[in-house]
């Protein structure tokens, strides 16, 4: 498919390949998010952006590699909420997420919801916490491997509603769609971009958003404050860092390009698709997200007591 709005004069940067380094396996919403933005980059700058997939424990593999690469705009860290998480949830890093990288902008934000099964007595979030009330202990939340962004979520709904329940990690999404279907557990926290069919199939039911405002993609669904949850506020996001002795001039001409990429109707449609809200930010806005999700999730972590890596 052809894409639009690319400058008429393309101004590469050399004639070295851009490669960003993205700490997941492929395939997933964040690679495809990824791959969505670099294809109109290379459009737009006349030269090749590369994807390159290096998954591993907290993306602390990927995130190094940026670190250790020349500071010249070639070589991109995907950044997300999980690299906020990864500060509180390892002992030791082999750098600092925030001195040692400078967040260039946003691509865009993926909600995250409560769901059940199609058949689940639940039809609301409050019901969810009213049965939980009623029962302490015995409600099972199930949320993929332990310091993910759904675990923490799930996490934070205990602490934001008051209820004493299991939150049980398992290895992936379909392992807790299963789990939720199998009743081994009573409710599953998790992103919706890889659910949305089985959603709107209605063979799972979303209950709640845990972003501060309905979804745009699913404006009849209640975010959980509206249900009486206050607090409870979670949604996903990916970023562009370079190493930090990046020249501001340089950072300021990829966030500028960042921005007319993730502006451009195109990736805006394709990242609709995938449920994520294209959304750039500047180099300054980004760096105060990522510190903020940092001192916030790592609130989540020694709240649950989870026991760092």
């Amino acid at each position: 498919m052809p894409w639009a709005t690319a400058q008429v004069n393309p101004q590469p940067l050399s004639n070295k390949p851009i490669r960003i380094m993205v700490p997941f396996g492929a395939g997933g919403v964040a690679d495809v998010t990824s791959r969505v933005v670099a294809q109109q980059l290379s459009t737009q700058m006349g030269q090749p952006v590369i994807i390159e997939n290096k998954p591993s424990a907290g993306g602390i593999v990927a995130a190094d590699t940026v670190v250790k690469a020349p500071a010249d705009g070639h070589t991109l860290f995907l950044m997300s909420n999980g690299s906020a998480v990864t500060v509180k949830m390892f002992k030791q890093l082999p750098f600092d997420m925030v001195k040692d990288l400078t967040p260039v902008s946003t691509l865009g934000y993926f909600d995250v919801g409560v769901i059940v099964d199609g058949a689940s007595n639940f039809q609301s979030l409050s019901d969810v916490v009213q049965y939980a009330k009623s029962n302490p202990g015995k409600l099972n939340i199930g949320s993929i491997n332990v310091g993910s962004t759904q675990h923490l979520s799930a996490e934070l709904f205990k602490a934001s509603a008051g209820i004493d329940a299991q939150v049980v990690p398992f290895s992936g999404t379909p392992a807790v769609v299963s789990a939720l279907r199998g009743k081994q557990v009573d409710v599953g926290v998790e992103i919706l971009a890889p659910i949305t069919g089985q959603i709107e199939s209605k063979s799972l039911r979303l209950l709640a958003v845990t972003s501060d405002k309905r979804s745009r993609l699913l404006p009849d669904v209640q975010t959980a404050q509206e249900q009486g949850v206050n607090g409870f506020v979670a949604s996903s996001w990916n970023a562009l860092a370079v190493p930090s002795k990046t020249p501001p001039a340089l950072v300021e001409r990829l966030y500028r390009e960042i921005a007319m990429a993730v502006a451009n109707p195109e990736v805006v449609k394709k990242l609709k698709a995938l449920n994520v809200q294209a959304h750039s930010s500047t180099p300054a806005a980004t760096s105060e997200l990522l510190k903020s999700e940092i001192k916030r999730w790592g609130d989540v972590v020694d709240k649950a007591g989870i026991a760092q890596q």
